[in-house]
């Protein structure tokens, strides 16, 4: 079993021994809305109009659990009720906070991710695999040039195979300054091999995902996964 650090003592990851070695950390949370969303996103009879909000309450729920860790800066102040004055802690309005999800699929996680952070701003990344070679291309970033070195990130990409998008991803943030630690991602399934590609190479990014599967087919897709997200949600298969 590998272990999800940060859940405590009981809760690990569902998956075989020895598939995959961390350096970083990966939380695969054991609320139970994950696991039924998750369930439901994986059964090949579920319409589109389900998947889609399906995904989107998996959005909803993974990004609670990413952001209640030590992510959100806090400051403290005094606000009157109707019967006196209280101590009241908030968000830190001046640091930035960004959500990217990652095209297509990661649409479907936005909305749930907006209703949680309605103040972050949105900056889309769009990137396309080859079929064939299973490489990456990116086809429309919105990243501004530079990002204050402060700003928190969350990444949305509902699949993790082989980490070559998350990873394109993850090399245009940095490179506009925002801090790997300071970057979280969101996934609904994540495999072994991107794990491992992310981990190595960007150990201090934060990962959260419903499940981590065992193994990729021939053609990249993870397996069992929940087929192709993008396709699922859009009505393109």
């Amino acid at each position: 079993m590998v272990r999800c650090p940060g859940l405590g003592d009981n809760n690990f990851s569902p998956v075989s021994p020895n598939i995959v070695t961390l350096q970083a950390t990966v939380y695969v949370p054991p609320h139970p809305l994950i696991q039924h969303w998750l369930g439901v996103v994986r059964d090949r009879h579920t319409p589109g109009a389900l998947f889609r909000p399906a995904l989107g309450e998996l959005g909803r729920w993974l990004t609670y659990e990413a952001v209640r860790r030590d992510w959100l800066p806090l400051t403290a102040t005094t606000v009157e009720t109707p019967l006196a004055a209280a101590t009241a802690t908030f968000i830190d309005p001046m640091v930035p906070v960004v959500l990217v999800p990652i095209l297509r699929a990661g649409l479907t996680l936005l909305e749930g991710s907006q209703n949680l952070l309605p103040l972050a701003r949105v900056y889309h990344f769009g990137v396309v695999r080859d079929e064939a070679t299973l490489e990456p291309t990116i086809y429309l970033n919105k990243l501004p040039a530079q990002l204050d070195p402060d700003t928190r990130v969350l990444v949305l990409d509902p699949m993790l195979a082989t980490g070559g998008t998350l990873m394109a991803a993850l090399e245009a943030l940095v490179s506009r300054g925002a801090q790997p630690a300071y970057i979280r991602v969101v996934a609904v399934i994540a495999a072994p091999p991107a794990l491992q590609k992310i981990t190595r190479h960007y150990p201090q990014v934060q990962i959260y995902t419903a499940g981590i599967d065992e193994t990729l087919n021939e053609v990249g897709f993870i397996v069992p996964g929940l087929g192709d997200a993008g396709d699922r949600s859009f009505g393109t298969m």
